[in-house]
């Protein structure tokens, strides 16, 4: 069961909104207004005539240094004799940005996010909004009460350690020492995609010039990174 239960936060009567936040994140918010910056897009911050409204990416900031902190001092703790090596690269894996996308959306933090309609809501949106979330958490409540959230109501829940370690993080190596194996000749087409609201990275996965997958991403690397990552979800189905 999602942790946001495909409640649309931002349609909710102002009344509502912290009794739903209380029930989601175990205490009662006091800055109310941090929490809706967080699920705000900047297409519709842009959109506003009001200057001080402002979009969630100074909190995704914010966010990322603070989770990166919480993540370090977790793995640090729970694998008191694993090396530095082995503790960098599963607290890569867990702020990675594919995998905060798709955290973001197996606690149902999507359907919080406030965008305009116009606007392709590709899955770097979702993870941004989470690195938000926990930025407004620390500003309202502290580092404790960020950590708490993180440790037991996301990791908890929805994270399989375990299988996180065994995961394979660097899917474009891995596809490209694939196909070399399989004598396939792979291709990595990547274009800056710029609309009015938001620009982001499109990447055709290629093999044998032929479109395997699409993949998307803030970035060059991070778009081609989830190409490759859909194509073996795909081949571990097929």
């Amino acid at each position: 069961m999602s942790l946001f239960q495909g409640i649309r936060y931002f349609l909710l009567a102002d009344n509502n909104k912290n009794k739903t936040l209380q029930l989601i994140l175990g205490f009662y918010p006091k800055n109310q207004l941090l929490y809706e910056q967080a699920f705000r897009h900047k297409s519709v911050a842009n959109e506003q005539v009001d200057e001080s409204i402002e979009s969630n990416e100074r909190l995704e900031f914010l966010g990322d240094a603070i989770l990166g902190a919480i993540i370090a001092e977790y793995v640090f703790i729970k694998f008191p004799y694993k090396d530095e090596g082995f503790l960098t690269k599963l607290r890569s894996k867990m702020v990675s940005r594919s995998f905060l996308n798709q955290l973001a959306v197996d606690i149902g933090l999507d359907t919080f996010i406030e965008t305009s309609p116009n606007v392709n809501r590709s899955n770097s949106i979702n993870g941004d909004a989470f690195e938000a979330l926990i930025g407004a958490i620390y500003l309202d409540k502290g580092y404790d009460a960020s950590k708490k959230f993180v440790v037991e109501k996301i990791i908890k829940d929805f994270i399989d350690i375990k299988k996180l370690i065994k995961e394979e993080s660097n899917y474009k190596s891995k596809l490209i020492e694939w196909a070399q194996s399989e004598k396939l000749e792979h291709q990595f087409d990547t274009t800056l995609i710029d609309q009015t609201k938001i620009k982001y990275f499109k990447c055709e996965l290629k093999l044998n010039n032929t479109l395997i997958t699409i993949g998307e991403g803030s970035s060059k690397k991070k778009a081609e990174q989830a190409a490759a990552k859909k194509f073996f979800a795909q081949k571990s189905h097929d």
